[in-house]
C-alpha cells in the first residue's frame, strides 16, 4: 500500500509539542509513520486549518438522537424527560435501530468523531423477551459504526432494577434487563470484537444494579467499565437512604472503583467520592451539553483532574453532536460556577476530547498524531466566519473556543478518508438519513 502524505497548515500534536505549523504527516497501512514539522512545498494533500487527532465520544446513547428538538423546551426535570426517553425506547426494533444509529454515527463522523463509546442497554424486545439472536441490537450498533466509518466500543450495560431499593424493572425498562449479572454475562459472551469494534461493560447506575449484583459484576473482571455516577442529587439521596453511603462509596465497597472505571457525569460528588476516584486512577466522563439540557448541574472537573482522574467527554443524549462544544463547555461551566476564568489549558481540553477519550474506550493507540499511532486525523477550518482573523500562534485556541462541528472538513479514520470537504464518503446524504430514521421511530 502506498504511503499517503498530508501537509497540515497547523497541527495539534499534544504533549510538549502542542501546536506546530506546516506539518507533514505520513500514513501507511492505517498508522502514522512519520510526523515532520516545518515542511513546505511538499506534494502532499493539503489540510487547511487545524488538524487534530481523532475525537472520541466516550458516552453515547445513539437512540436519544431521535429526541433532539422534541424534549428541550418547556419545564420539567431529568425524571420527566426520562419518561419521554422511555417512550422512544419502546418503539425501536433492530432494523430501526440500525438505521438510526448509522445516521447518528455518520453525523458524528462529520463532527470529527472517529470513535464512539455506546452505552447500550436496549437488549431485548419491548416486552423483555430475548430476540432470536439475543445480541441483535448490539450487533446493529456495531454494524452501524462500520457503515458510518468510525470505530466503536460497545459498552454492554447491566440494567436490572428500577430503583435503588431493588424494585423490578417496569414499562420500557423490561427490555433492558437480563435478570441478573449471570444472565447479562452469558448474553454478553456472544458479542465478539471486530477490527473496528471492541466490547466493554457498563453498569447503568446504582439505581439499576442492586448491591449484591454490583459485587457479582466485580467478579467478572471487566477491563473497561463505565457507570452513570451521581448525575442527579435524587440519586445520591436515595442511595444514602438505602445503603447509608454515596453511589461512589457503594461502587468502591463492591470492588468496582479502579483504573478500569469511568464515572460518567460525576456531577454531585463529595470530597470523599473525589478522593476515592482519584486515588484509584479512575476516569470521569463529562457530557456538558446534556448535563445543561437536563439541568443536572455542573460537575467538579478541575478537582477531579487535580485528584488524579483522566477527563473524557461525551455527547450522551445528542442534544448536539460537537466535541469542540463539549470541551469548551467544561471550562465555561467552571467559569460560571466559580466566577473566575482559566481553569483548564487548551491542551488539557483537547486531550480530553482525543487521547483521554480513546483511553477510556480501550483504544490506547489512538487519539494522538505520532508515529505508530492509528491514523485518525480531523481538520477544522479556521477561515469561516467563526474563527476568521485567528492568531496563527493560537490556532488551537481558535478551534477550541470559536469553531464548531460545522467547520470540520476532513476526517481520516485508520488511514481511510471518511469525510472529504465536509461530505461524508460512505453515507451519501446524512441529513436525509437522519430525517428518515427519526421519522421511522416516531411513526
Amino acid at each position: 500500500m502506498p504511503v499517503t502524505r498530508y501537509l497540515a497548515e497547523h497541527a495539534w500534536l499534544g504533549g510538549p509539542a502542542g501546536l506546530v505549523h506546516d506539518v507533514l504527516i505520513e500514513v501507511d497501512d492505517g498508522r502514522v509513520t512519520a510526523v515532520t514539522p516545518g515542511t513546505r512545498g511538499n506534494d502532499a494533500t493539503r489540510l487547511a486549518g487545524l488538524t487534530l487527532p481523532g475525537l472520541a465520544d466516550a458516552h453515547s446513547h445513539a437512540f436519544h438522537r431521535a429526541l433532539r428538538g422534541r424534549t428541550h423546551a418547556g419545564q420539567g426535570t431529568f425524571w420527566t424527560w426520562r419518561e419521554q426517553m422511555y417512550a422512544l425506547a419502546a418503539t425501536l426494533d433492530p432494523d430501526r435501530y440500525l438505521a438510526l444509529a448509522r445516521a447518528t454515527y455518520a453525523e458524528m463522523a462529520l463532527a470529527g468523531i472517529t470513535c464512539v463509546g455506546e452505552f447500550h442497554y436496549l437488549h431485548h424486545d419491548p416486552d423483555g423477551r430475548p430476540y432470536g439472536d439475543p445480541n441483535v441490537m448490539g450487533h446493529a450498533l456495531i454494524e452501524a459504526a462500520a457503515e458510518a466509518g468510525i470505530r466503536i466500543t460497545l459498552l454492554d450495560t447491566v440494567y436490572l432494577t428500577s430503583r435503588v431499593d431493588g424494585a423490578p424493572p417496569e414499562g420500557a425498562q423490561r427490555r433492558f434487563s437480563d435478570g441478573d449479572v449471570d444472565g447479562w454475562a452469558a448474553r454478553m459472551g456472544g458479542l465478539q470484537p471486530k477490527p473496528h469494534a471492541r466490547i466493554g461493560a457498563a453498569a447503568h447506575s446504582v439505581r439499576a444494579v442492586p448491591r449484591p449484583q454490583l459485587a457479582a459484576l466485580a467478579g467478572t473482571g471487566q477491563a473497561t467499565l463505565h457507570v452513570h455516577v451521581s448525575e442527579q442529587r435524587a440519586e445520591n439521596e436515595a442511595c444514602l437512604a438505602t445503603h447509608g453511603c454515596t453511589p461512589t462509596e457503594l461502587l468502591d465497597r463492591a470492588g468496582l472503583v479502579g483504573p478500569w472505571l469511568t464515572a460518567v457525569h460525576a456531577t454531585h460528588l463529595t470530597d470523599l467520592d473525589r478522593t476515592l476516584l482519584g486515588d484509584a486512577g479512575a476516569g470521569a466522563c463529562f457530557c456538558p451539553t446534556t448535563e445543561r439540557d437536563l439541568a443536572d448541574g455542573i460537575g467538579p472537573a478541575r478537582a477531579l483532574v487535580d485528584g488524579g482522574c483522566a477527563l473524557s467527554l461525551g455527547s450522551d443524549s445528542h442534544a448536539v453532536i460537537d466535541l469542540l462544544e463539549e470541551a469548551r463547555a467544561v471550562e465555561l461551566n467552571a467559569r460560571l460556577h466559580d466566577e473566575r476564568r482559566g481553569h483548564f489549558a487548551v491542551g488539557e481540553l483537547l486531550g480530553a476530547a482525543t487521547a483521554a477519550g480513546h483511553g477510556a474506550l480501550g483504544w490506547p493507540d489512538a487519539g494522538v498524531i505520532a508515529p505508530g499511532a492509528r491514523a485518525d486525523l480531523v481538520t477544522v477550518r479556521l477561515d469561516t466566519v467563526r474563527a476568521a482573523g485567528y492568531d496563527r500562534n493560537a490556532a488551537d485556541a481558535a478551534a477550541l473556543y470559536a469553531a464548531t462541528a460545522a467547520d470540520v472538513t476532513h476526517v481520516v479514520v485508520d488511514g481511510r478518508v471518511i469525510v472529504r470537504d465536509g461530505q461524508h464518503q460512505l453515507v451519501e446524504d446524512v441529513p436525509h438519513a437522519l430525517s428518515a430514521s427519526v421519522k421511522a421511530v416516531w411513526s
